[in-house]
């Protein structure tokens, strides 16, 4: 709006041009800065003095432009509608007699009012007293209109407008600093060198308020090698230029500032902005945007706080993208690993189609690097990998174990036949020709598939079945595995609650002299009762507490328990009786374990020659010296050994005459065929008797086979035809009985 004085000539009249609603000056057509001065009062005559005392006027380098507002209400709307007003001259007195004070809180209460400095004037000061204005309203000067004169207003107007400078210097670097710390923040949650670099041009495009147009070059070597430098990120018109080479850029004047930037090592502010960046590891980066003006100074140190945190961005990108390597990258083949597998595994597909997930375990592997050495058996690695990415293309290879690699991908090319058909012509590894073979679970991956750790699972289920088959064989795993697996793994988790609420406990089964028809001695034999009253079989779960290594809770359990129960025995009278203890591999090996056997029998003071230790025959056979020596260990101290299942398993005769075994015990299944053919228990009873051993019966169920028993010549058997298993009340009352 333009409002022409009254007084003065017409030429004079002309330098009086008050701005409406406008931020900047207009000189040749170029946009200036301006302070805008907002004159609040509801005389016309006031606005047009108030425009004729500032013609001309220049502060702090820049114009004075006019808002004009004639109420209160009015005030508020230009406050609004105007940005950055940096001074009020406010009447008091205006559709009201305090229309001015009422409007301060309101006016500082509106965005941008804290930083706005106010001047009250007044014509009637008995409506305002200075001291009590001041004191009571937030404002920053007081003065009548009559004082105000052309040099009076400027010299206000003069200490307001550098307050509001001030104010707002302190505003932007305040809210600088706060987009520098969100930036970090934000850049923090980018993986990858590339997306920070790209977040870094983002965040510093708008740092400066500007659109983004800019890119970021890196280089690996120092600052002379041009050849190493390249743009890892750009925006705007640029961002046709990532990953290439700063040479092709196209910009002579660009291209020198981003290599003057590196050589001198510090930003420039010539031509734009170039901003470098050092990094830890020796790095350097340089960001370069166009400003398309002069960078004022606080934006300069704002510009220093930003570069020093995306210096440390840029560590921390590269530490990351270093710890993502080695978490989710075989340092051997340089290909995705377990970790990454199992990332993939969980995504959803990228395409439709079935897909097939397999595990191919290399047969022997380990015997190719105790062989030939680990070189040679890492390029065994290599040679199979290079097969599989040649034969495999649209397939993600991963490296799962030592010995085992993973492959994700379309049922077309993970499939028994194709994996099976990679290992049909020898490797050559090293000048050497090398058959190798590989034994494969799969698992199809329909639409719903399970978790990624269950596929794994599946995998490894399916493998293990393939690998009771034969080596390389395939085998797909099927819901009868997961249901099988589901039941064994309730069943572990459910043995260690059973044995913490003693629903473990032991039977006695009853052994008797052949010679005479008296017992001898007694079995303990282990039993898990569930809570419902039913019975587990221990065929079934000793196997499974054998290998979750349970078992040496147990066993120490039952060695405690049968001992215990030998003492209270001989306590009512029974002290011919001998205890038979089953022992398995795994509390063999403990180190602590004829420790463990000596603490028991002397804890409860009983005959170390009434206690007889049972062992399989698989045990016997997997290390004959070292169990020779455990077991001369264990005769020493008087506890007496039996081999238990004889002729089940795979021990030869020289194996049972150089162990130091001192009785047989006859699986049952060659009791239960005695009365069509004796022949096998024949030949156990005299290999027995002519190695100096005692021999057992187990699983005597007639009256025929206890005759043919004494017949030739055995000593001991136990059975149905005895007694069952009993617990401790009916053992004392059936022994009781016999004895009796």
């Amino acid at each position: 709006m333009m409002i022409n004085g009254e007084s003065g000539s017409r030429a004079e009249n002309d330098y009086l041009t008050i701005q409406d609603d406008t931020a900047e000056a207009v000189t040749e057509g170029k946009a200036l800065k301006t302070w805008k001065v907002l004159i609040v009062d509801d005389d016309p005559d006031v606005h047009q003095a108030t425009a004729f005392a500032l013609r001309g006027l220049i502060i702090e380098d820049r114009p004075v432009s006019l808002v004009h507002a004639h109420s209160a209400g009015d005030a508020l709307e230009r406050i609004t509608d105007t940005p950055d007003i940096a001074v009020a001259l406010l009447d008091v007195v205006m559709e009201t007699e305090d229309a001015g004070l009422a409007v301060i809180k309101k006016i500082r209460e509106l965005p941008g009012g804290q930083a706005l400095r106010i001047i009250l004037r007044t014509g009637q000061p008995g409506y305002a007293p200075e001291l009590e204005t001041i004191r009571h309203y937030d404002i920053n000067d007081y003065k009548t209109k009559s004082e105000l004169t052309r040099t009076r207003l400027y010299t206000s107007l003069t200490a307001a407008i550098r307050a509001y400078s001030q104010m707002k210097k302190m505003e932007e670097m305040r809210a600088g600093l706060e987009m520098v710390v969100e930036a970090s923040t934000e850049l923090n949650q980018k993986r990858g060198l590339e997306r920070f670099a790209e977040g870094v041009v983002e965040q510093l495009c708008a740092l400066l308020s500007i659109e983004p147009e800019g890119l970021i070059c890196a280089q690996a070597g120092g600052a002379d090698n041009r050849e190493s430098l390249h743009i890892i990120a750009a925006a705007g018109r640029y961002s046709n230029l990532i990953e290439q080479p700063l040479a092709n850029l196209g910009n002579p004047g660009i291209q020198k500032a981003i290599e003057r930037c590196l050589k001198k090592r510090c930003t420039l502010y010539d031509h734009g902005l170039t901003l470098y960046f050092s990094t830890e590891n020796g790095g350097e980066l340089v960001a370069f945007v166009e400003t398309g003006e002069e960078i004022e100074e606080n934006n300069r140190h704002l510009l220093d706080v930003f570069g020093s945190n995306m210096a440390v961005g840029f560590d921390n990108v590269a530490l990351y993208e270093r710890l993502q390597d080695q978490a989710y990258l075989d340092p051997l083949l340089l290909i995705p690993n377990l970790n990454k597998m199992l990332e993939l595994l969980a995504e959803p597909p990228l395409s439709r189609g079935e897909r097939n997930f397999a595990i191919l375990d290399i047969d022997d592997f380990s015997a190719i690097n105790d062989i030939l050495g680990h070189d040679f058996g890492d390029d065994t690695l290599r040679g199979i990998y290079c097969c599989l990415r040649e034969r495999l293309e649209e397939s993600v290879i991963a490296r799962t174990g030592s010995d085992r690699f993973g492959v994700l991908g379309p049922s077309s090319e993970v499939n028994p036949e194709n994996l099976l058909s990679l290992f049909d012509e020898p490797f050559t590894i090293q000048g050497n020709n090398l058959r190798l073979s590989a034994t494969i679970g799969l698992v199809a991956l329909p639409d719903g598939i399970p978790t990624d750790s269950e596929i794994l699972k599946n995998a490894n289920l399916a493998l293990k079945q393939a690998k009771k088959r034969k080596r390389g064989a395939a085998v797909y795993f099927s819901e009868k595995m997961g249901i099988h697996m589901r039941e064994r793994m309730h069943l572990v988790r459910g043995m260690r609650t059973a044995f913490e609420e003693q629903h473990f406990f032991l039977v006695y089964q009853p052994k008797i002299s052949l010679a005479d028809g008296k017992p001898s001695g007694l079995e303990a034999l282990l039993r898990w009762q569930t809570g419902d009253g039913e019975f587990v079989a221990p065929d079934y779960f000793v196997p499974l507490a054998e290998q979750t290594g349970f078992m040496l809770i147990i066993g120490t359990f039952v060695l405690r328990s049968a001992c215990l129960q030998l003492a209270r025995l001989r306590e009512k009278g029974y002290t011919s009786l001998t205890m038979a203890i089953n022992v398995s591999q795994l509390q063999l090996q403990e180190e602590n374990f004829i420790q463990v056997l000596e603490n028991v029998i002397q804890d409860y003071n009983i005959p170390a020659d009434k206690i007889e230790l049972e062992i399989t025959e698989s045990m016997a056979a997997d290390d004959p010296q070292e169990i020779r020596e455990l077991l001369l260990r264990i005769r020493n101290i008087g506890v007496g050994i039996a081999l238990d299942d004889f002729g089940t398993g795979f021990s030869s005769l020289s194996v049972l005459k150089y162990l130091p075994v001192g009785r047989l015990k006859i699986d049952r299944c060659f009791i239960s065929e005695m009365e069509q053919n004796d022949s096998i228990a024949r030949v156990i009873i005299g290999l027995g008797k002519s190695l100096g051993m005692s021999v057992t019966a187990e699983g005597v169920e007639t009256g025929d086979q206890y005759r043919s028993l004494q017949a030739l010549g055995c000593d001991e058997a136990q059975g149905w035809f005895f007694s069952y298993p009993l617990e401790e009340g009916p053992l004392m009352e059936w022994l009781d009985t016999v004895f009796g």
